[in-house]
C-alpha cells in the first residue's frame, strides 16, 4: 500500500511534542519509551490498521491494539487524539485528577481506543491471543496487535503465553518488542539479559522478523509484510530496535529518561528540536 512519508514524518513530529509537553506538564510520566515507539504508533493507526474511531469496545471486524508496556501512554494518548478518537485539547488533563488520561492506560473512564488496563508488565500478550483466538472462533478476519518492551521479556507469563500462541496457531497475532535495550534501572543486559529474542521465538514456532522502528519507510514496510503473511498458522513477531527518547538528543540511548519529566528549561530545549506540524494543544 502507498504511504505518504512526508506526512507521517510530521505527524511524528508533532506526536513527540505533544509527548514531552504532557510529561512535562504533569511533572510526571515515561518521556524516554514514548519518543522512541512513536513511528510505530504512527504508522500503526496512520497506515497499517484498519479502525472506526466510532469506538466499539468489542473489536468487530476492525483491527484492534494493545499496549502491554503501558507506562509509554503518552505517544499512545496523542496518537488516539491526532486520528481523531478524542479531543486533542484533552492532552492538557494527561495524569490530572479525575482525568480520562491517566498515567498508565485504564478502562473505568471510557477513554476510546483502550481496550485493556496496562502497565503490570507481562500481560498484554496474554490479553492479545485471547482477542485473536476470539476473533478467529467469531469468523472475524482483522488481525490483533500488540507492542511489549524488552524488559518486559523478563516477566515469566510472556513466556507462557508464546509457548500458548504457538501452539493454538494463532496466526492473526502480530507482536512487537520494543528494543531499546533500556529499563528503568539501567540496561537491560545488564539487569537481567534476555539473551537472543531471536532464537527464543523461533525455537518456540514463532515467525521472527527485525527492523529499525525508527525508520519509518523500513517499519511500514515490515509491518506490511507481517499482514500479508497472516494466516498461515504462526503468530507473529517483530523486534523492533528503538532509540530510547529517540527525537530529542539528550534523551536518547539513556534509561535516565524512561520515567523523568522535562524541567522547564529542557522543556524548551525539546521543543527546539522538535518541529510544530499540526498544532499544538
Amino acid at each position: 500500500m502507498a504511504f505518504d512519508l512526508e506526512n507521517l514524518q510530521k505527524i511524528c513530529s508533532q506526536v513527540r511534542r505533544d509527548i514531552v509537553r504532557m510529561v512535562h506538564a504533569a511533572n510526571s510520566g515515561h518521556p524516554g519509551g514514548s519518543l522512541g515507539c512513536t513511528e510505530y504508533f504512527v504508522s500503526l493507526y496512520n497506515h497499517i490498521m484498519k479502525y472506526n474511531t466510532d469506538f466499539k469496545m468489542e473489536g468487530k471486524n476492525e483491527d484492534v491494539f494493545f499496549l502491554s508496556n503501558g507506562h509509554i501512554s503518552p505517544v499512545f494518548y496523542s496518537t488516539l487524539a491526532r486520528v481523531g478518537f478524542f479531543e486533542v485539547a484533552e492532552l492538557a488533563t494527561f495524569r490530572k485528577l479525575d482525568s480520562r488520561l491517566q498515567g498508565h492506560p485504564a478502562t473505568e473512564e471510557g477513554l476510546p481506543g483502550i481496550r485493556i488496563a496496562s502497565g503490570s508488565l507481562g500481560q498484554g500478550l496474554s490479553v492479545a491471543i485471547g482477542v485473536a483466538l476470539a476473533k478467529k472462533l467469531n469468523g472475524d478476519k482483522r488481525n490483533v496487535f500488540v507492542l511489549t518492551g524488552d524488559g518486559e521479556q523478563q516477566e515469566g507469563q510472556i513466556w507462557e503465553a508464546a509457548m500458548f500462541a504457538a501452539h493454538n496457531k494463532v496466526d492473526n497475532l502480530i507482536a512487537t518488542i520494543d528494543c531499546n535495550g533500556q529499563q528503568i534501572d539501567g540496561p537491560i543486559k545488564e539487569v537481567n539479559s534476555p539473551g537472543d529474542l531471536k532464537a527464543k521465538y523461533a525455537s518456540f514456532g514463532w515467525e521472527v522478523t527485525e527492523c529499525d522502528g525508527n525508520n519509518l519507510e523500513e517499519l511500514i514496510k515490515t509491518l506490511e509484510a507481517a499482514v500479508s503473511e497472516t494466516g498461515n498458522e504462526k503468530p507473529k513477531v517483530i523486534l523492533m530496535k528503538t532509540e530510547m527518547g529517540k527525537g530529542v538528543d539528550f534523551m536518547e540511548g539513556t534509561h535516565k529518561w524512561h520515567g523523568v519529566a522535562p524541567n522547564d528549561e529542557q522543556l524548551a530545549e525539546a521543543l527546539n528540536q522538535l518541529e510544530e506540524t499540526l498544532g499544538d494543544y
